[in-house]
């Protein structure tokens, strides 16, 4: 039986995961080792390790990381601590395959401790772009220390072949995430507005933002996001506590110091889990922030987006998604204007999601099942889209 270890760190790919963990947990021939890292393990932001036990996942092993300080300093302390703590997991658990998702710092630590013990790496969402964070330059380091490769489209996967990798180890599947919406039973606006104490009678905002980690300050953009959502009152904001990343604690500070001043027009939530994220994103009349789920999910429900700021900058985004690159609140305000018109909502009706159709993880375990790990498996040939020609030189 193939021993498949799959990692989760955060509430975000825990929920794109779930539907892959789920089919390799009833596979007869796959053996699966669930490791719970980072901020699931973490009181500030939730806890939200409680969702996997909920879903009657078995956790093999938990790997907890001191993520009290958003410092760099810190982060750089948790990415050794982390690479020592993983190594430990391995040597114990022997996988066969380690199956990672997206660009976190702490994903990062668990792939870099799994190449000294010559482990095969899948790695999901890789080849994507958010040139506004330091994500960034994670999510690639893991697809060049990868060896199986699940993008969520052609044009990321194009882009994989081009960091040169191997084209026959890179599977188009589409987006995890997204086999949740087919899955899940979705709640009612009335279901999920008891659960969350909020009013069912007045439209649903939700208000997601994120550090932008390649820039100083970002948490200056929230207070003008917060600033013009004061004056819309005729909708109610659900809001959410943002990464674990660089510099999100004023972002937190500014949110609680919000929800504080307007408590009849919000509501601050430090994680939904996947099941109430989704049916909020169904029942929304806008989403405002800087997300990826504004971009990846939010499409197959034709949710209007504005996806402020340049985090998510280089991703593939439908007509669903307004981008505002220029942060000011006028410029946010109109943005959020077009976004609640009826034309900009009609607009919507026969949109696609460029994520794909929600079977995506079918075809995850079906090559993690299938595909041969022969010898030289972990020698990765380099992949020149344009081949080396130079006279008086060969390659070895």
């Amino acid at each position: 039986m193939r021993k498949i270890a799959v990692i989760t760190g955060t509430r975000a790919d825990l929920g794109l995961l779930k539907p892959v963990i789920k089919k390799i947990s009833e596979n007869k021939n796959l053996s699966l080792k669930l490791i719970v890292t980072g901020s699931h393990l973490s009181k500030k932001y939730g806890y939200t390790v409680r969702e996997i036990i909920d879903a009657g996942f078995k956790i093999t092993k938990k790997v907890p990381l001191n993520l009290d300080s958003d410092s760099a300093l810190s982060i750089s302390k948790i990415v050794g601590d982390a690479v020592s703590k993983f190594g430990i997991v391995y040597n114990k658990l022997k996988p066969d395959i380690i199956l990672v998702l997206g660009d976190r710092y702490e994903i990062f630590a668990a792939v870099a401790a799994a190449v000294s013990f010559r482990i095969p790496i899948a790695h999901v969402r890789g080849g994507e772009s958010t040139e506004g964070a330091f994500d960034e330059s994670f999510r690639h380091a893991i697809t060049k220390m990868s060896h199986i490769h699940f993008a969520a489209n052609k044009y990321y996967a194009y882009r994989i072949i081009q960091m040169g990798e191997m084209s026959k180890r890179v599977f188009c599947v589409g987006d995890p995430g997204l086999d949740n919406i087919v899955t899940y039973n979705l709640l009612t606006k009335k279901e999920l507005a008891e659960i969350l104490n909020i009013p069912q009678d007045i439209p649903w905002g939700i208000l997601t933002y994120h550090p932008v980690t390649f820039e100083h300050g970002s948490f200056r953009q929230i207070r003008k996001i917060l600033n013009v959502v004061q004056k819309i009152k005729d909708i109610f904001w659900i809001m959410t506590y943002p990464n674990a990343d660089t510099e999100n604690k004023p972002i937190i500070k500014a949110l609680k110091e919000y929800n504080i001043r307007n408590k009849s027009n919000s509501i601050l939530v430090q994680s939904l889990g996947s099941l109430k994220y989704l049916s909020l994103l169904k029942h929304a009349k806008i989403m405002v922030g800087n997300s990826s789920s504004g971009l990846v999910e939010a499409p197959s429900f034709k949710l209007p987006v504005v996806n402020i700021g340049e985090r998510q900058k280089g991703r593939i985004c439908a007509g669903n998604v307004i981008n505002v690159k220029d942060d000011s609140e006028s410029k946010i305000k109109n943005a959020i204007e077009k976004a609640l018109s009826k034309k900009f909502k009609n607009s919507l009706k026969k949109i696609r999601n460029p994520y794909g159709n929600g079977n995506a993880s079918t075809k995850i375990v079906k090559i993690l099942n299938t595909i041969q790990l022969e010898k030289d498996f972990l020698k990765k040939k380099f992949n020149d889209v344009h081949p080396f020609k130079e006279r008086g030189y060969k390659i070895c």
